[in-house]
């Protein structure tokens, strides 16, 4: 499958679909046992939640930091930078004796995490085309999603086998690895950047944030990313594997099966999807799979039994893995010639504020309403986003049939 492109840019999106599955393995086997883990220091769902929160305030912060540093030193040295602090952040979790410790390990590791995902989209920026985006995007998406599902499976098991913090020593030996990954195979790709502005002076990095803020679609596509990542970081990651241990009563190890079943639909169904929108444009494909989260969200709010929780999360699986590439490439799509750093890092900044208010937010709907509720809201937040990027946000590509362009 070579989507007719070059071999170096070949070359690279097989290392940074590597790159990217090995990071997310490590970061999904924490998933089932965080609440878990945060739980034994005596604290309620919504300093939980905090624990999350902590994580995604860090990639909200480090995003820009992450485009500046891909557009002045290359793409691999922001890459190589935060695999090196998602390690040490996760050393510090697995050792932390506090609750202050453990947030500050949280911050810490997801310092490294922002600035790996931020540069692992600019570089999929770089070396994509309009016409092809969106494929190439889901081969990426397809390995982080598989990985970031598949990796419960292992965790939950390692949390069994080895107690609560072995997910968190596996995630610091992943970060070195990804740092070895990104220094010495993964290509850099700052010149293709560059050489798409042909010559053109750019302003500096933050008049760029702001040229590519003003754009209503790009506006439009950060809020269901902001949506999407408040939903899958306080629903999925905080509440769901609460509701699966307290009131289903289900094992970790459980927990972690379900999400890798929903994780290996998502894989199938990514490249389908990256073909849709670069067949039919990226809305068909944005516009459905919100709504379809939104269903996957009440599903898990009702489910009765270890049954309805894996039809949630085979739900979910479908949804992620069809529309999780999509908005990116929208935002990939709006970028001025030159400025795939500083959109893809706004993009990313933007989205993860979900990271930071959803955790808490629906941490505190849990704590007075019950998860039911908080996963309600998660719904009715996905089904407005989704609405308003329906009718207001304009295509990006039209489709392939419309620009006669070739496979």
């Amino acid at each position: 499958m070579t989507l007719g492109l070059p071999a170096r840019d070949r070359r690279i999106l097989i290392w940074m679909c590597i790159l990217v599955a090995v990071n997310q393995l490590g970061f999904g086997s924490v998933v089932p046992v965080l609440p878990l883990y945060a739980r034994q220091f005596g604290v309620p769902v919504v300093w939980i939640g905090a624990a999350i929160a902590a994580y995604g305030l860090a990639r909200l912060v480090s995003s820009a930091p992450a485009g500046q540093i891909a557009d002045r030193f290359g793409r691999r040295h922001a890459l190589a930078i935060g695999a090196v602090l998602t390690a040490a952040g996760n050393l510090w979790c697995a050792l932390a004796a506090t609750y202050p410790e453990f947030m500050a390990g949280r911050f810490v590791a997801g310092l490294g995490a922002g600035m790996v995902v931020t540069a692992g989209q600019i570089v999929l920026a770089d070396i994509t085309t309009p016409e092809r985006r969106g494929r190439m995007m889901s081969l990426y998406w397809g390995s982080f999603i598989f990985a970031a599902g598949a990796g419960p499976l292992p965790g939950g098991l390692l949390a069994e086998w080895f107690g609560l913090s072995a997910p968190f020593w596996a995630y610091a030996v992943v970060g070195l690895l990804v740092g070895a990954i990104a220094w010495f195979a993964v290509g850099e790709t700052r010149d293709i950047a560059q050489a798409s502005a042909r010559g053109a002076k750019l302003p500096s990095f933050f008049a760029q944030l702001k040229l590519v803020g003003a754009n209503r679609g790009f506006g439009l596509v950060c809020l269901v990313s902001l949506v999407n990542a408040a939903t899958r970081t306080g629903g999925l990651f905080n509440i769901v594997p609460l509701l699966g241990a307290v009131w289903l009563g289900l094992a970790p190890g459980t927990i972690g099966l379900s999400m890798a079943l929903g994780s290996l639909v998502g894989l199938f169904a990514a490249y389908p999807a990256g073909w849709l929108s670069d067949r039919f444009g990226r809305k068909p494909v944005i516009v459905p799979t919100v709504f379809l989260t939104g269903v996957a969200m009440l599903l898990f709010g009702i489910a009765p039994d270890l049954t309805w929780f894996m039809i949630a999360s085979l739900a979910w699986g479908l949804a992620s893995g069809m529309g999780g590439p999509a908005p990116a490439t929208y935002a990939a799509d709006t970028a001025p010639p030159g400025m795939n750093a500083a959109a893809m890092s706004l993009f990313r900044m933007l989205g993860d504020i979900g990271y930071v208010v959803g955790p808490i937010g629906l941490g505190l709907v849990t704590d007075f309403y019950g998860p039911a509720a908080a996963l309600a809201v998660c719904a009715a937040l996905l089904f407005v986003s989704g609405a308003l990027f329906a009718f207001f946000a304009p295509e990006t590509w039209k489709g392939r049939a419309l620009h006669s362009i070739p496979s």
